[in-house]
């Protein structure tokens, strides 16, 4: 919002001013009045009383001082008297004057200096009062300019609530335009579940009291919630009676997204911390069943370990950033076996396999490959706790299958421990894996605890993989 040059200026203010500053032209003017003054009254002629001939000269001194100021007033005063004396009284010219005329003479020139400082007192207290309003109305321009200009919400509302102004990052924030908000209640932003907040803020800006900045949700114009931080404070009247409110709304989407990653990534940390420990224990315990000589135990532990970092790797970008980059391209089978592989025996007197992966094969998209490893190794990691791959004949099998743009991945465990239902609990690891899969992939993730077995099925549009 531009300010104009001159805000609140009079033109005819400007050039009394700059008349000011040229003295000639200041005292020109009281003369060129005076003289004016003169003969008007020399054109009047017997119309004019003989006992009141000063009167036309009282215009042309207020003139010459509101022009000039009190010094040229005073000089349009000296040559009135004396103009006045030599034309006006005594014609004949003579040096004495009678005590009639020479009263006049003097309550005409005590009159004019009473009515130059009379002038001078008001055209100061004029001039002062233009130059007040005129920074009030600048800096009124200036905060307005401002509050346009703000990348926070800036809205005022009367004291029951009703919406006065609305600025132009309130339109940007809540999505409503000006026209569509002012004259209604403030309740249009504010949430169902958080109504209560407004008569609790109406009555603390009754009694004066700001509302320090708090973290709340308000809605958009489209039905969707935002986090802000909001500000309120009372607007006061000229006699500081309280009047409305302004509030200042700051949009914190980003700041809460950043501060909710960065919790979950604590989260996820914690997590793996502890599943480290019980997959280390799985996967000594597993290659414990196998081994024929120590030497041969630590190889195979050490081969599981290396297995083991490598799913990590595979899975651990996709928590990070949800673009991260993998070297070489995949397919959907030859993840779940490289996620996998540091749970399964080798042994070949096992005649079962612990992993069947059947159905078609797709290829995945290197976007997508972290964040489907990632849910990949918390089934697998949950397997070797709790499921079919914590039993010695325990085994999984992955269905892959796609029909009408979306694929599909049945995870089933069999031959593991029976379970008696769900868990009482969702645990960090499952709320991990239906974010990825509703948020990311855009799909649906089911979980069926049968007596026999977990049972996971997996959908998603085929162009998200």
């Amino acid at each position: 919002m531009p300010l104009p040059a001159n805000p609140g200026g009079h033109p005819l203010v400007e050039r009394i001013q700059l008349l000011r500053k040229s003295p000639f032209a200041a005292y020109g003017i009281a003369i060129a009045a005076v003289a004016a003054a003169t003969a008007i009254r020399l054109s009047l002629g017997d119309y004019v009383l003989g006992r009141v001939p000063f009167t036309i000269y009282f215009l042309a001194i207020v003139f010459a001082t509101l022009i000039g100021g009190f010094w040229p007033g005073m000089l349009a005063t000296i040559l009135s008297v004396v103009v006045a004396r030599l034309l006006f009284i005594s014609p004949e010219f003579g040096l004495s004057l009678d005590w009639p005329d020479a009263t006049s003479l003097l309550v005409f020139f005590w009159t004019s200096l009473l009515l130059v400082g009379l002038v001078s007192l008001v055209e100061a207290w004029l001039l002062e009062e233009i130059e007040r309003r005129r920074n009030n109305e600048l800096a009124a321009l200036r905060l307005a300019a401002i509050i346009e200009s703000s990348n926070d919400a800036i809205v005022a509302k009367d004291l029951n609530g009703i919406i006065e102004t609305w600025n132009k990052s309130a339109e940007r924030i809540f999505g409503y335009t000006a026209d569509e908000v002012i004259g209604k209640s403030i309740n249009i932003l504010i949430p169902a579940d958080r109504l209560d907040e407004e008569p609790v803020i109406l009555e603390r800006i009754r009694r004066g009291e700001p509302i320090e900045p708090y973290e709340t949700k308000r809605r958009r114009k489209d039905g969707s919630l935002i986090d802000i931080s909001l500000t309120v404070s009372p607007i006061k009247d000229a006699t500081g009676k309280v009047v409305g409110a302004s509030k200042i709304a700051r949009d914190i989407s980003e700041r809460q997204e950043a501060a909710n990653r960065q919790e979950m990534l604590t989260r996820e940390m914690s997590h793996r911390v502890k599943n480290a420990f019980a997959l280390t224990n799985g996967i000594v315990a597993l290659s414990a069943r196998s081994a024929t000589s120590p030497q041969e135990l630590a190889q195979t532990i050490a081969a599981r370990l290396a297995a083991l970092a490598r799913a990590h790797d595979l899975a651990r970008p996709g928590l990070v950033q949800a673009d991260a980059k993998i070297a070489e391209a995949t397919t959907l089978h030859a993840l779940i076996r490289a996620i996998l592989s540091p749970y399964l025996d080798t042994d070949g007197s096992l005649k079962q396999e612990r992993l069947v992966v059947k159905g078609c094969d797709v290829p995945v998209d290197e976007k997508a490959v972290s964040s489907l490893a990632l849910v990949l190794h918390e089934l697998a990691t949950n397997s070797v706790k709790l499921g079919s791959l914590s039993h010695a004949k325990g085994c999984v099998r992955v269905d892959c299958s796609r029909a009408n743009g979306r694929f599909q991945v049945t995870w089933k465990e069999q031959r593991g421990p029976r379970l008696n239902g769900p868990p009482q609990q969702q645990g960090f690891g499952s709320l991990l894996t239906n974010r990825i899969v509703t948020g990311q992939f855009g799909g649906e993730i089911s979980y069926e605890w049968k007596p026999t077995g977990l049972v996971v099925r997996l959908s998603a549009p085929l162009d998200r993989i």
